[in-house]
């Protein structure tokens, strides 16, 4: 079993910042992909990166490329998403997430995760 928490979301003004983190206990993370998704009031759950099990490799949607950054620590077993110049329609809860498969293939879709965090709430006021 595994359990992921997010933290660091926030109320932030447009064109600041935040961190997220991601921190999971119960199995290490080190040979799996890693996403980090959203999702805003009324629309469905989007992918926003992902990055492979040694950090060598990372996916963006193209709405925050440039923006954010995702990155990860195997020793502490915590994925991270920097996120830069910050939009009001970034605001949404965002989740991190376990691909189901270990390796070095990087997913977009929601169905190749299998462990979702509870989220968190990040607003960015215009």
């Amino acid at each position: 079993q595994v359990q992921l928490v997010e933290s660091g979301g926030g109320l932030v003004q447009a064109g600041g910042s935040l961190r997220l983190s991601c921190e999971a206990s119960g199995r290490t993370l080190n040979v799996y992909s890693m996403g980090w998704f959203r999702q805003g009031p009324g629309k469905e759950r989007e992918f926003v990166a992902c990055i492979n099990w040694n950090g060598a490799s990372t996916s963006y949607a193209d709405s925050v490329k440039g923006r954010f950054t995702i990155s990860r620590d195997n020793a502490k077993n915590t994925v991270y998403l920097q996120m830069n110049s910050l939009k009001p329609e970034d605001t949404a809860v965002y989740y991190c997430a376990k691909s189901r498969l270990y390796g070095n293939t990087l997913y977009r879709e929601t169905g190749e995760y299998d462990y979702w965090g509870q989220g968190t709430q990040v607003t960015v006021s215009s």
